[in-house]
């Protein structure tokens, strides 16, 4: 039989798309989803999809009822989704399609506005898809409440600790004032698919040091005139720039970031407190360190922050003016924390240690980053993994902070209050010595004589050398 030029042709073309098109389903139908991870923060759900290759994907949501539509092209689920545990989460159930895309639908218990993007693998992980559903501002408002309620009764009966031999309770506050807590913001580093570094047995960074933030969180709000607040307190991932941010929302007086990393020389070992440097690094650790902490970023695909719209120079001239302070605050309470430290533990280096750690750089913030120990080294991770040792590093970090604070309470919180009461009660009484007259103590105060003589029950102008004379606060 024969076939015209034309029906060859088309033979030919038909064959060659069905080729075509078979090639590119064996090749988007390649990647394959074999595990599914989800982190669950205050504000938002994360869910981590673990491909083995890079995949196209769309995200949208629906309502009535709610949930979330993840479209995967060329991916094979090879996951039961059922087997995720989905409890405390405001997803309820997970299901998927047998077609392509695959589909994937997301049941959800409120509404939720949904974010993705992809990640290139990195030394911890292979190619990730990473779906992030945040609260709305309804839902945070409610959830707020409900912790504000749960704190209030936590601490409505508890106790304040004494700060000092004033009792705080007989102090008179200063006229027209309202005194708040002194605010510390405590930064366990990495968290969720972020474990920062891993020891050789396996401990992971992420849990050593939320175990320690969570015992100076007892220290600190079991002491009076102060109050922690934590930046994450279970396992999920805040980037760099969020914890800053968080800081920053929550009025911090203190940042304080801690790690317990690791380096290249599994010999490397002792703890050390850093500063931020604007000049770089003050050791090649600290260099090490710095690129290490500032690169998770890029775990969890974070972008710049935006700049408010400002005068140039007046920012400039503030941002400097309000670092030059923060940074002095922040040396000061770093050298107290090291000299706790090196009480119990081997210091990596003698004095306070400088890098440039993008978790420090918040410029109205006093802040500081203490790394534990090295993880790497195998004695210190087996000291890192005790109650113990994080209780004592905890109690170092608090006695730092509070002994900082109690010299230098910024204006109008409840330490300054009673630090200045002290400084009041001491002045309102004077000690008569060689030479002194009334007359001279009633212009040395800048009281009058009448009043000098009235609060202290005399019937004369006579004193003695060695005689307490009470001087009138006004």
């Amino acid at each position: 039989m024969k076939l015209s030029l034309k029906r060859i042709v088309r033979v030919l073309r038909n064959s060659v798309l069905g080729v075509i098109f078979i090639l590119s389903s064996s090749l988007y139908a390649q990647q394959q989803i074999n595990n599914v991870r989800i982190w669950l923060a205050p504000e938002n759900t994360r869910l981590v999809f673990d491909m083995t290759g890079a995949v196209k994907h769309k995200i949208f949501a629906l309502n009535n009822p709610e949930r979330i539509v993840l479209d995967i092209e060329g991916a094979d689920l090879k996951v039961d989704l059922e087997k995720l545990n989905l409890s405390n989460s405001p997803i309820k159930k997970l299901r998927a399609g047998k077609g392509q895309p695959l589909r994937i639908v997301l049941d959800l218990n409120e509404v939720l506005q949904p974010a993705s993007f992809s990640l290139a693998p990195n030394k911890d992980y292979g190619h990730r898809l990473v779906v992030d559903l945040a609260r709305t501002e309804s839902s945070r408002t409610d959830k707020k409440k409900a912790e504000q309620v749960k704190f209030n009764k936590a601490t409505a009966d508890k106790p304040p600790s004494n700060v000092s031999t004033i009792n705080a309770s007989t102090l008179t506050p200063l006229k027209g004032k309202k005194f708040r807590d002194i605010v510390i913001a405590l930064d366990a580093g990495h968290g969720g698919e972020d474990p920062g570094a891993i020891g050789p047995s396996g401990l992971k960074e992420k849990v050593v040091v939320l175990a320690i933030a969570k015992e100076l969180e007892k220290l600190i709000d079991a002491e009076h005139g102060f109050i922690s607040r934590m930046i994450r307190r279970n396992d999920y991932y805040v980037s760099l720039r969020a914890r800053t941010a968080k800081a920053r929302e929550k009025n911090a007086d203190l940042f304080i970031s801690i790690h317990a990393d690791a380096f290249k020389n599994k010999k490397a070992r002792g703890a050390s407190v850093w500063v931020l440097s604007n000049r770089g690094a003050s050791s090649e650790v600290g260099r090490w360190l710095a690129q290490k902490e500032n690169s998770s970023d890029l775990i969890g695909g974070v972008g710049n922050l935006s700049l408010d719209n400002k005068d140039a120079v007046l920012k400039g001239v503030l941002l400097d003016m309000s670092m030059t302070a923060s940074r002095k605050d922040s040396r000061e309470v770093a050298e107290k924390i090291h000299q706790n430290i090196e009480r119990f533990a081997k210091m990596h280096k003698p004095s306070v240690e400088r890098a440039g750690f993008l978790v420090l750089k918040s410029p109205d913030i006093p802040s500081i980053l203490v790394e534990t120990g090295f993880i790497s080294n195998p004695e210190e991770e087996r000291a890192l993994k005790t109650t113990a040792y994080r209780k004592k590093m905890a109690r170092a970090l608090f006695e730092g902070i509070k002994s900082h604070f109690m010299h230098k309470p910024p204006a109008f919180t409840e330490i300054y209050r009673i630090k200045n009461a002290k400084a009041l009660a001491q002045r309102q009484q004077h000690k008569v010595v060689s030479g002194d007259s009334l007359s001279r103590i009633a212009l040395r105060y800048g009281v009058k004589l009448v009043s000098l003589k009235a609060l202290n029950k005399l019937q004369s102008d006579k004193i003695r050398i060695g005689q307490r004379i009470k001087i009138p606060t006004s």
